[in-house]
């Protein structure tokens, strides 16, 4: 009885030893990372092309040799993302990249992670299954400076920074600066709906969004946004 019990302990004892070394959760390691988005040019779908920064990307993990994922994320505005708690052990980041066929392939990144660390995975580099269109959309910002005193006159807004968003998105996928003769233009543009935002201020120099909503809906067009007024602090 005495051996059958003393097996019975060591049983349970790798039992627990096993437990608390597999892969998942419950351990302080972190693996993190940062996702981007090449961005094709002149409709020529290849890797020779700009990346930026992938907003909102969903990101997953596998934890060891498991055959679907433990957990997934979402990167943030500066593309990266982060998976907390972590046991040591191997795993699988990955993210969904869209070619212009519609399918999407994974791409992965396979890490070793040592107890308590924090590892820095290599960059992953995602395609949204689009390349560059051939429409443009132009507009004029001005500005109308003011100090304490009152207003010191309307003139254009060079410099000023604009913003090109996907309607109904939180993050901008483009952004130029106003030039000499109050202009600014977002080129290479596939049909879509847009929205174009420049930031004014209040009298407390708090920022104003001020925006106009562009639909492109041919190629090789160039669609003229409503001219966009603003308030900034001389």
């Amino acid at each position: 009885m005495k051996k059958l019990t003393t097996i019975a302990v060591i049983f349970v004892a790798l039992s627990v030893l096993l437990s608390c070394t597999k892969e998942g959760e419950g351990g302080t390691g972190t693996i993190q990372g940062k996702v981007f988005k090449v961005l094709h040019d002149d409709d020529n779908f290849t890797l020779s092309a700009d990346t930026m920064v992938a907003a909102k990307q969903d990101v997953f993990i596998v934890y060891g040799d498991d055959v679907i994922y433990g957990d997934d994320t979402e990167t943030g505005d500066d593309g990266l993302y982060r998976f907390q708690y972590l046991m040591p052990g191997e795993y699988t980041v990955y993210a969904y990249s869209e070619l212009p066929s519609g399918e999407k392939v994974a791409v992965k990144q396979e890490v070793t992670l040592k107890r308590g660390e924090t590892l820095n995975v290599a960059d992953i580099y995602v395609h949204d299954g689009k390349a560059y269109g051939t429409s443009m959309i132009r507009g004029q910002v001005w500005a109308t400076y003011f100090d304490k005193n009152g207003d010191l006159g309307t003139q254009e807004a060079y410099e000023q920074r604009v913003y090109l968003m996907r309607l109904g998105e939180q993050y901008h996928i483009d952004d130029t600066r106003v030039g000499y003769n109050s202009y600014y233009y977002f080129q290479k543009l596939q049909p879509d709906t847009y929205v174009v935002v420049t930031y004014g201020q209040d009298a407390n120099e708090l920022p104003v969004p001020v925006y106009d909503t562009v639909v492109v809906d041919e190629a090789g067009r160039i669609y003229d946004a409503a001219p966009l007024s603003i308030r900034l602090k001389a």
